[in-house]
């Protein structure tokens, strides 16, 4: 039996409680859906409007109302809910936190959690400059969280453009790519869709695409087009601008009959050569 999966599109803003609310919300939708497993977008708890704000409002891993509310919805409603990303502290002396993906089973238990690894450090144009390390310390792990869905590879955002992360995800027996993310406008326009296809094509994975979406109350304008890509790298269901819900199903033989007639995975020879993965 096919399962179903869904990626969650929103415009969140600096009030968490309100951004809870909306998630809430859109939450329902899925899961008077039927579905199985829902993907929330990067930053979909707090956009701050001063990226120093995440510094005061980051949790404790394992608790703090962000992820109560997940634990609780998830459980409520018998639900996969994989958290785009949460500020979390850190251990030691760095100031800076995590930009972390957790993953919620349907009994509400956290059971993978995964930091980001790129961070957006870039120059978009004159007007427009990122810095996320600033506030924002970078993962060091390939992460897989193993479900009853299917195998998850998790990233987030920038990771987007590192296919070397998704090579060893799907190495690793990924076969549904996430990607949470906040792309810009500017950005997205260029380069959303091409390397989200990319990604579904070249490592033969499902691809859920959760976005946000419009104007942000920090002047942020962001791309939206969440989108669910099959292995053959056909967009299977989009949803271009606003808040809402795309859900698509994940067909497990369609999956493994690719991988059987194309095999192109078990032809990869450069990999044999370098003899080691650039990840621990």
């Amino acid at each position: 039996m096919n399962k179903s999966v869904a990626a969650i599109q929103m415009n969140s803003g600096p009030v968490i409680t309100e951004n809870l609310q909306h998630a809430s919300r859109l939450l329902d939708q899925v899961a008077a859906s039927g579905v199985q497993l829902a993907l929330l977008p990067e930053n979909f708890a707090f956009m701050p409007v001063d990226e120093h704000e995440r510094l005061a409002a980051a949790e404790q891993f394992g608790s703090g109302p962000i992820q109560d509310f997940l634990a609780k919805y998830s459980k409520t409603r018998g639900l996969y809910v994989i958290a785009g990303s949460v500020g979390l502290v850190n251990s030691d002396q760095d100031p800076r936190v995590f930009a972390s993906c957790l993953v919620y089973s349907s009994e509400g238990v956290c059971i993978q959690r995964y930091d980001k690894v790129h961070l957006f450090d870039v120059e978009v144009s004159s007007q427009e400059a990122y810095r996320e390390s600033a506030v924002i310390r970078p993962g060091q792990e390939v992460v897989l969280a193993d479900t009853t869905v299917a195998k998850l590879g998790l990233s987030i955002c920038y990771d987007l453009r590192f296919p070397e992360l998704y090579r060893e995800l799907s190495a690793r027996g990924a076969q549904i790519l996430l990607l949470p993310a906040a792309f810009t406008v500017t950005t997205g326009r260029a380069h959303w869709e091409l390397l989200l296809r990319a990604r579904a094509i070249e490592n033969q994975c499902y691809v859920i695409a959760a976005a946000q979406t419009g104007h942000h109350a920090n002047g942020r304008d962001t791309w939206g087009h969440s989108m669910i890509i099959n292995p053959w790298g056909d967009i299977l269901c989009q949803l271009d601008g606003g808040e809402g819900v795309i859900t698509a199903p994940f067909d497990l033989t369609f999956l493994n009959n690719i991988r059987q007639r194309f095999p192109s995975l078990q032809h990869r020879r450069l990999q044999e050569k370098r003899g080691q993965s650039p990840f621990s």
